[in-house]
């Protein structure tokens, strides 16, 4: 059930982050895959960093961030 709840919190976040970063972007699916990668890398980043975001809300927001983060990458090297 962790998993599900993971993948739909890195859906979440992928179309939000998408839709933060207006422009061309990757497409819905590609949006929502980056997000999901984005949870990962925005839970490193937080862990790094020492800060801790509790509750769902909160995992939205850092794996936002984190999607953000490679959304901004990945268009500069594409």
């Amino acid at each position: 059930m962790g998993i599900l709840i993971f993948l739909l919190i890195g859906a979440i976040a992928g179309w939000l982050a998408g839709t933060l970063m207006k422009g061309r972007g990757f497409g819905l699916l590609g949006n929502m895959v980056l997000g999901i990668v984005g949870a990962v890398v925005g839970g490193l980043l937080f862990d790094f960093l020492g800060v801790r975001s509790g509750g769902f809300v909160g995992s939205i927001i850092t794996a936002t961030l984190g999607a953000v983060i490679l959304l901004y990458g990945a268009r500069l090297l594409r």
